[in-house]
């Protein structure tokens, strides 16, 4: 399949391997920059371990503060790799999504040894503090990114578009749909998008899509990127 990639770039190159390796092509159309917080360094007395749920996560808090010897609880492979080689000693990946973070950092750590730390964007709720809350665990925010949005549809995805060269688009939050289906009514293809498949990592994430016409939406199971690539042909 010809699909369209639309996270970040460091982001994206990496999905892009995958999906080549898996026989289809990518078209790489970011629709957001990483920006890494110039903010105080977290402070990391009283805490046990590291919550990370992305590869910016980890990058974020590397450029923030100096310690590697924190151990470091990453949700998959990928940010488990980026915490490795970004010089973490101690890394163990839960190999999942959130709620399996939650899952194994439950095994993992002791809700008396201390707090836990995740680094992260801003969001508008803390999903493994409200997970890992019944086990007796305090979870602290430290915010050491952000993803801003782009502001035109890149010259990539217009270029497909227009061409009818897309077979479907990757999904990955809410945030992303809601952008990619504004920037494309921005732009006037919205007639361009009736028919691809939108492969979409939530039902909250279709929801963002709006009235922007779609050929047929496929839902991942849970919301991961392992999910999301599982609905591929």
């Amino acid at each position: 399949m010809r699909l369209l990639l639309t996270r970040a770039e460091g982001d994206s190159l990496h999905l892009a391997e995958r999906l080549r390796a898996l026989g289809h092509t990518a078209v790489e159309a970011p629709l957001f920059e990483i920006e890494y917080s110039d903010n105080a360094p977290p402070a990391l007395d009283g805490v046990q371990a590291l919550l990370v749920t992305s590869a910016n996560g980890v990058l974020g808090f590397a450029r923030s503060r100096p310690e590697r010897d924190i151990p470091v609880f990453a949700v998959g492979a990928r940010t488990a790799a980026a915490a490795r080689e970004a010089g973490f000693k101690t890394v163990r990946s839960a190999d999942g999504d959130a709620t399996k973070l939650a899952e194994k950092t439950a095994l993992w750590a002791d809700p008396e040894r201390g707090a836990l730390l995740h680094a992260t964007a801003p969001s508008g709720e803390n999903t493994l503090a409200a997970l890992l809350a019944p086990a007796g665990f305090t979870v602290k925010t430290a915010i050491v990114y952000r993803s801003v949005p782009a502001l035109r549809l890149p010259d990539a995805a217009k270029t497909a578009l227009r061409a009818n060269a897309l077979d479907g688009v990757l999904l990955l939050s809410p945030g992303t749909a809601s952008t990619f289906a504004a920037l494309v009514q921005r732009a006037g293809l919205e007639s361009a998008c009736g028919r691809l498949a939108f492969f979409c990592i939530s039902a909250a994430t279709v929801a963002a899509l709006g009235r922007l016409p779609r050929g047929r939406i496929a839902v991942a199971a849970r919301p991961a990127l392992e999910a999301v690539l599982e609905l591929l042909p």
